[in-house]
This record gives structure tokens, sequence and C-alpha cells, in this order.
């Protein structure tokens, strides 16, 4: 069991990869002293109190993948019950410290996962800051140099860059 990973899943990257990709900025695998219990989060939102478990479909017991070893089951059984257990606890004790709290499976596309978390973002009560999404940028206005603004003025009047030159010579001269 000791290849079993605790942090660095393959979903638990790519959903890291894809979160970071759209601006989003958090902890990983962040430990909360909670006066409860102490949980540690995959992905850990702290200044808006969201946090992220991205569970295994057997190490979890999920109710479409997750299968019971027919194997050894005085001691998987216990172990899996266990492990549900303390995901509850780690629930509560965060809800009651006032966080979110988001669970995505394995098996859930990328998308789904992804929806999740920014939904939980977008509405968690200890949002400091506007939600990026929802904030428009104002346009930003286009500002053309003095020299680009002759040549397309030129193009216009179908003169060329010889005429242009000419133009710009004439008031240099004038303004001498």
């Amino acid at each position: 069991m000791r290849a079993n990973r605790r942090t660095d899943t393959k979903p638990e990257v790519a959903l890291r990869r894809e979160l970071h990709r759209q601006g989003f900025r958090y902890r990983k695998d962040y430990r909360l002293d909670l006066t409860a219990a102490r949980v540690r989060p995959d992905i850990a939102f702290t200044a808006r109190r969201v946090a992220v478990f991205v569970d295994g479909c057997f190490w979890h017991c999920c109710p479409q993948h997750g299968s019971q070893p027919a194997n050894n089951t005085w001691y998987w059984k216990p172990k899996l019950e266990r492990n549900v257990e303390r995901d509850r606890a780690a629930d509560a004790a965060l809800t009651a410290a006032g966080w979110s709290v988001v669970r995505v499976w394995e098996h859930e596309s990328l998308e789904a996962a992804v929806a999740a978390v920014v939904s939980a973002l977008a509405v968690s009560p200890g949002s400091r800051r506007p939600n990026r999404q929802a904030v428009q940028q104002p346009a930003r206005r286009q500002v053309v140099p003095e020299q680009a603004r002759r040549e397309a003025a030129a193009d216009e009047a179908g003169r060329g860059a010889v005429a242009e030159q000419a133009d710009r010579r004439a008031e240099a001269r004038q303004n001498c």
C-alpha cells in the first residue's frame, strides 16, 4: 500500500491544472487545524474558504464504481468504512468552521469537476474578492501613435509613402 499516493493523483493534478489555467490560485494539500479535527483537503481556497477533495472510487466507496474486495474482507470492509466515516467527519468539521466542501469523484469528467468548484467559489461566504468571471474589464482605448495616424490618413487619401515623407519634411521646415 506504499505505492498508493495521498497527493498528486492524476485526477487531482488534472483538476488543479485546469483551475490554474482559468486563473484561480489555491493551496494544495493544505493542513487546516480546526477546533473539531485536523483536515487536509486536496485543494484549498483559503481566502474564499472552499475545500476540494478528489476522492478515488475504490478508497472512498463510490456508489457507482466502488467495489468491495472478495479476498480479505475482514480487513478491507472496516478499512473502507473508516475512510467514509473520516470523510463525513471532515465535512462536518469544515462546515462547522464556515468552509464550503466540494467532493469530486475520480470518474467525473474534468469539465463537471471544474464547474462544481467554480460554482462553489462563486457563492462562497468567505469571499473577500469579487469573482473573476463576474467582473468585466472595461474596454481599453486603442492609442495610435502620431506616425501611424499620419500613415493611415495618407493611405485613405490614396497617396503613397513618398508623398507622406514630403508632407513631414514640409511640416518640419515650418516648425523651425
